[in-house]
């Protein structure tokens, strides 16, 4: 069972930048980990996916703007954003997959209903 416990969330202004960091209890080598978020009232999102090769996805919406990592010898996943806007106020998520597939020329995917382990959630908001 891999626990994730998110933290770095905070209220900015726009233009701001923030660097959330989920800790795992342990991240297997050939683990997908993902960042997330979710409005209230709308369906959980995938920001950013990272594979163990370091291939990294990311939705239309944060290209440019932010940036995926991982540490597998901290157990330790990162989001850096930058130039925040209000549209990213959300709940963000830290989740981990366990992938059925050895090649790390294959990315992770952005869909969260095939994430099978979830943080707590750390909150961003984003003022004008």
């Amino acid at each position: 069972q891999v626990q994730l416990e998110e933290s770095g969330g905070g209220s900015v202004q726009s233009g701001g930048s923030l660097t959330l960091s989920c800790v795992a209890s342990e991240i297997r080598m050939n683990f997908c980990m993902g960042w997330f978020r979710q409005e209230p009232g709308k369906q959980r999102e995938g920001v950013a996916t990272i594979n163990p090769g370091n291939l990294s996805r990311y939705a239309e919406s944060g290209k440019g703007r932010f940036t995926i990592s991982r540490d597998n010898a901290k157990n330790t996943l990162y989001l850096q954003m930058n130039s925040l806007n209000p549209e990213d106020t959300a709940m963000y998520y830290c989740a981990a997959l366990k992938r059925t597939v050895q090649a790390l020329s294959v990315a992770c995917s952005q869909q969260s209903s095939t994430y099978n382990y979830w943080g707590q959630g750390t909150q961003v908001t984003v003022s004008s």
